[in-house]
């Protein structure tokens, strides 16, 4: 009767809060380095969960992924793509398996995403040099809205705090890190029940998360690198499957 309290299921379901950057580009698309250099500099930064979010293709998340659990890393992968919708541009994340059909109609890639047990965050919505969706923010069903980008602009970022706030979806920070020294420019921190992309998800899900950032933006030049140009050009044509065809029985493990 007098013993010490045992402390309330949700305060021990939820003690692990994890720093988390979830848009990184890798050079599958038009990033710097390649998957297995930035796992690496996500260990080095102190980062305990990074989201691999080419352009189109969930090919670089896979390889990351692939890579992590070879070299035993202490880092939560969770695979995804930015895709670049008729609208404007959508993260998209998944746990469990990659989307075998990525539609170009963000409403209909939000549904085809939550049918797959994904996540969908329209990326920089406001941010009218980097195709944001703009005013399409407040007629999805998104799951997240990422408030604030480190390449964006502090009055785009502001918009989408403020568009977040009044939809009542959790917003994330990210570094839309293009070279590994972007990254953890900005992020989120995440309060989930384990280390696992599933936990992951369902805390941002949840509400779990708080967007961490300097308010400052734009950690890179305005003008990109020709590096980066060259592997923009190259884009184009329908979503990027050819992931898939690395895909055996077992899925993406």
């Amino acid at each position: 009767m007098g013993g010490t309290a045992s402390p309330s299921k949700a305060m021990v379901a939820y003690s692990m809060r994890l720093r988390a950057d979830m848009h990184v580009h890798t050079t599958v698309s038009d990033g710097r380095n390649s998957p297995e250099e930035v796992l690496i500099a996500a260990v080095e930064k102190e980062l305990d969960v990074i989201a691999v979010t080419d352009h189109d293709t969930f090919e670089g998340g896979l390889r990351a992924l692939r890579a992590a659990r070879s070299m035993s890393l202490d880092l939560v992968v969770v695979p995804g793509a930015e895709v670049r919708t008729t609208a404007g541009d959508v993260l998209v994340y998944c746990s469990d398996e990659p989307l075998e059909r990525i539609p170009r109609d963000p409403l209909e890639l939000a549904d085809v995403a939550h049918d797959n047990g994904c996540l969908v965050a329209p990326a920089h919505p406001f941010d009218t040099r980097r195709a944001g969706i703009g005013e399409l923010v407040y007629h999805g069903s998104w799951d997240a809205l990422e408030v604030y980008n480190a390449r964006s602009d502090p009055a785009s970022n502001q918009r989408a705090e403020r568009a977040a706030r009044e939809l009542g979806i959790p917003g994330l920070a990210n570094s839309d890190a293009h070279l590994v020294d972007e990254l953890g420019a900005a992020y989120s921190i995440i309060d989930a029940e384990e280390k696992s992309p599933e936990s992951v998800l369902e805390a941002i899900r949840a509400g779990r998360v708080k967007p961490v950032h300097s308010g400052a933006g734009r950690t890179s030049a305005p003008h990109p690198p020709p590096w980066e140009l060259g592997r923009r050009a190259r884009r184009g044509g329908p979503s990027r499957l050819d992931y898939l065809e690395d895909l055996g029985p077992g899925g993406w493990l």
